[in-house]
């Protein structure tokens, strides 16, 4: 079993195999933030962006640039890492702008 499912993850060592299960922990990260931003949008009935769309974009950007690292993958980190940048700037204005949020973000 373990030899099929390498075989079609194209890893061959438990480290290839981690870094790919990272990677797509990264990606699943990524997808959750669509789905929140669908949620809330279907909720309103008008295109909203929720302050959990910057938090999972900002979680699966991190997480996918490590991978990017880890596979020195050019494309991928210049990608995810200017993708970092906007998301943690968002966070930045929003929480500027509304203090409040910071504090009950957690909650």
């Amino acid at each position: 079993m373990r030899e099929t499912l390498w075989a079609w993850l194209h890893v061959q060592s438990w480290q290839e195999f981690t870094w790919v299960m990272i990677g797509l922990t990264g990606q699943l990260l990524f997808t959750a933030r669509f789905l929140v931003q669908w949620i809330a949008s279907e909720r309103e009935k008008r295109s909203v962006i929720p302050l959990a769309f910057w938090y999972f974009s900002t979680a699966g950007g991190l997480v996918l640039l490590s991978y990017a690292l880890w596979r020195r993958d050019p494309v991928f980190i210049l990608g995810q890492s200017m993708g970092l940048f906007i998301y943690l700037r968002n966070l930045w204005l929003i929480h500027a702008e509304h203090p409040d949020r910071a504090a009950n973000a957690g909650n």
